[in-house]
């Protein structure tokens, strides 16, 4: 009677689902939990992009990764899962800008002048993000002011770059689905690893990118993500709000990846002045002058262009900037 009993417990017990054994790995106690692997990491994140995660999967997922830290391995597999939802693919691109800053102390995006700056002079850019949780404003709403709007597809996008020399694509457009799992911060309250992953795409296979983070632990997560996807150069800056902007009135530290190698590049403060109100559209077309609004413009020039790997820089930074 009582293996009758037992056996009908376990004709009635239900089967575990196919995505726990990720929170499982991900959720053991101490000593038995770990990372995941690369592998695991591209079928986790594969799963919860095809929908085959539940809402309560997903949210334990994200948590979990957050509480034990990113992992280069593991975020590198979340990477190529992403890559693959959003159609990663080679394209005429010089320069990959990722924006997903989200700071608190943010203005104007001083970045996107200095892009389109670059754009002017024969650099190819390309531009994706979100920035529905910063405080500042976003590229999306900004671009207007500029006579710009946001590509609507791929496709757009890079005819936009071939046009112009720069597009902005949000991540809404590439992947809906990546788009709504970045904004589970809303409910839960912190940032997940889903923020790097997004900064690290690179949807159109540029040999070049550059790159903020808000947090300086991160920098070596992005730095040995694109190392292990033999990413040809990756800079990578602590900026404001987690962009890719140099403050001019303090030194910086840029972080060069060139494929498995890696430097850091100590770059001076270029001005001791403080910003002012000045609007976008003004300092673009010069009807407005503000030095230390310019001296972020022209160091993230630089940025870019040492990112690239454009000889003189920090000189020719200020050439394209004046020749715009």
């Amino acid at each position: 009677m009582a293996d009758t009993l037992a056996h009908g417990a376990a004709d009635d017990a239900e089967p575990e689902h196919p995505f726990a054994p990720f929170v499982r790995t991900l959720g053991r106690g101490p000593g038995r939990s770990r990372s995941l692997t690369r592998e695991e990491g591209r079928q986790a994140l594969s799963m919860v992009l095809a929908g085959e995660a539940e809402p309560v999967q997903i949210g334990a997922f994200l948590m979990l990764l957050r509480y034990r830290g990113e992992d280069v391995e593991e975020v590198t597999g979340l990477v190529e899962a992403a890559r693959d939802a959003v159609g990663a693919a080679p394209a005429p691109v010089d320069l990959d800008w990722p924006s997903y800053g989200a700071g608190r102390t943010r203005g104007a995006p001083w970045f996107l002048l200095a892009a389109l700056a670059l754009a002017r002079a024969g650099h190819r850019v390309l531009m994706h993000g979100s920035n529905t949780f910063t405080s500042g404003v976003a590229v999306k709403d900004a671009l207007p002011s500029l006579g710009l709007a946001a590509a609507r597809n791929r496709a757009e996008a890079l005819d936009q770059v071939a046009a112009s020399g720069f597009a902005y694509l949000p991540l809404s457009v590439m992947s809906p689905r990546l788009n709504e799992i970045l904004h589970l911060r809303a409910l839960l309250g912190l940032r997940s690893p889903i923020n790097t992953v997004a900064r690290l795409l690179n949807p159109a296979d540029a040999p070049a990118g550059v790159d903020g983070v808000f947090h300086p632990p991160y920098i070596a997560v992005h730095l040995g993500v694109a190392a292990a996807l033999l990413r040809p150069r990756l800079l990578v800056v602590k900026g404001g709000g987690g962009e890719a902007e140099r403050a001019p009135g303090k030194p910086m530290q840029a972080h060069l990846q060139i494929g498995p190698n890696a430097e850091i590049l100590d770059l001076p403060a270029l001005t001791a002045t403080r910003a002012t109100t000045t609007s976008l559209a003004g300092i673009w077309n010069g009807t407005e002058h503000c030095p230390h609004a310019e001296g972020t413009v022209v160091g993230t020039i630089e940025l870019g262009l040492l990112a690239m790997g454009v000889p003189d820089a920090a000189s020719r930074a200020a050439e394209v900037w004046a020749g715009r």
